[in-house]
């Protein structure tokens, strides 16, 4: 019956080179990420605050903050061939820690796929009616599962399609706004709202995508080369943040305000609608997906058996979807704002375990050249747990610099120390029963 929903796109193995896309598919992908009406908002955001000057130097030390990470992560992902948190069980977190790490991007990601869903839901009701709000939410929620149910290759045809619609359309919206208006104004106008520094700005900027960042082996073990992981961070981030989020400076400038997403949906009538649709579903398509993936390991470190992805995909897009309708998502924000704060130090564990203290290196280079995972992992990594808390704990309540990448930055660095001082030792071992080799290339 599983393997009737959608394929398992690897979800428990690696993926093989035969499966493997150019680096342009996986990169349109990471620039529909990007590319939402949610980085308009962040934009606008911006510019409300800050003058178009600072913003730009807000977007650009905000976006290498996001590349280095996102390379760093991405590279391990590429080599491995392994979603997030399967890596996890050797780059320092072991069994438990991975499944700690799959239950907690399955529960922010599904959450934020319901409340993109919502917010597309609300566009919808208002732009065509016919449906309640509640039933635009399980539409659009059940729409976007039955793209994500059939795995990588579907999302990268939808990509295809999604992403020059809402450039090309947002761009349409854009430009009949701002030629109302003298450019050079705009460029050199004060900001409209109380004043950002550029601290402020940069920590929207580098905070607004952290957690796709740190998630993104899911999109990487795809790729073919380190080569190709950088060429698409560097076009998919950089355009993303500077077309999308520059774009929604000027806006803010022009109209004052940093609503600025009813004026991109509605200045131009059905136009707004699928810019609606298509700057919604490229983002919450990856959200339902990595949710998917992070739930199948949870499953199956815990109860020790093969979940399908896309049934467990399917499942939880129709509760994302239901939820959503319900309108009980939108008292989760906080929950998973505050859930935001334990990513970033999973990056700087991943980074520093795999390129520096290199514990189990040797493990996954033996494994991957028999094209399988490592027979078995550490079950516990007690060091690993008491950096990760400390980390997180750091960047909540230390009211200085950037709190995601300060505990990102304090994660890499005690878990460093932990490996010289000879703390990183797992306890126990637990055979990978989960995972079988990937099948030949």
């Amino acid at each position: 019956m599983a393997s009737a929903v959608g394929v398992d796109d690897y979800a428990l193995t690696r993926v093989p080179d035969s499966a493997r896309y150019s680096w342009w598919s996986v990169a349109v992908q990471r620039f529909g990420q990007v590319s939402a009406l949610s980085q308009f908002l962040l934009g606008a955001t911006i510019g409300f605050g800050m003058s178009f000057g600072n913003a730009v130097l807000a977007f650009t030390l905000g976006s290498v903050i996001l590349e280095l990470i996102t390379i760093l992560v991405g590279v391990i992902g590429v080599r491995e061939g392994l979603t997030t948190s399967m890596i996890a069980r050797w780059t320092g977190f072991g069994r438990g820690g991975s499944a700690l790490i799959g239950l907690a991007i399955g529960i922010s990601l599904i959450g934020w796929f319901g409340i993109q869903s919502a917010v597309s839901a609300q566009g919808l009701a208002a732009l065509v009616g016919g449906l309640p709000e509640w039933g635009w939410a399980l539409v659009f929620g059940l729409v976007v599962t039955a793209i994500v149910v059939r795995g990588f290759h579907s999302m990268a045809w939808t990509a295809y399609l999604m992403v020059p619609a809402f450039l090309v359309l947002v761009g349409w919206s854009v430009v009949s706004e701002l030629t109302r208006h003298d450019l050079g104004a705009l460029v050199a106008s004060a900001p409209p709202g109380p004043t950002l520094s550029l601290l402020q700005g940069t920590t929207l900027v580098a905070g607004g995508f952290i957690v796709g960042a740190v998630i993104t082996p899911d999109m990487t073990r795809f790729n073919r080369t380190t080569g190709d992981v950088v060429k698409q961070t560097l076009v998919g981030v950089t355009l993303g943040e500077y077309v999308i989020g520059l774009a929604g400076v000027l806006l803010a400038h022009a109209v004052g305000t940093a609503q600025i997403t009813t004026i991109v949906t509605s200045s131009v009538g059905w136009v707004g609608l699928l810019i609606v649709i298509a700057g919604t579903m490229k983002i919450n398509d990856w959200n339902l997906y990595s949710s998917g993936l992070g739930v199948v390991n949870f499953i199956g470190t815990v109860s020790g058996k093969r979940a399908h992805r896309g049934l467990v995909t399917a499942v939880l897009g129709v509760v994302g979807s239901v939820l959503a309708a319900a309108g009980i998502l939108s008292k989760f924000t906080d929950f998973l704002t505050v859930l935001g704060v334990a990513f970033p130090p999973i990056a700087g564990i991943m980074v520093a375990e795999y390129f520096v203290v290199k514990q189990w290196r040797g493990e996954l280079e033996e494994a991957r050249a028999r094209g399988a995972v490592p027979t078995d992992a550490p079950v516990w990594v007690p060091a690993t747990i008491v950096v990760w808390i400390a980390a997180a704990l750091f960047g909540e309540f230390v009211d200085w610099g950037l709190p995601s990448i300060n505990s990102l930055v304090v994660a890499f660095v005690l878990y460093v120390a932990a490996g010289k001082l000879g703390l990183v030792r797992g306890v126990g071992k637990s055979r990978t029963a989960d995972a079988e080799p990937a099948p030949a290339a």
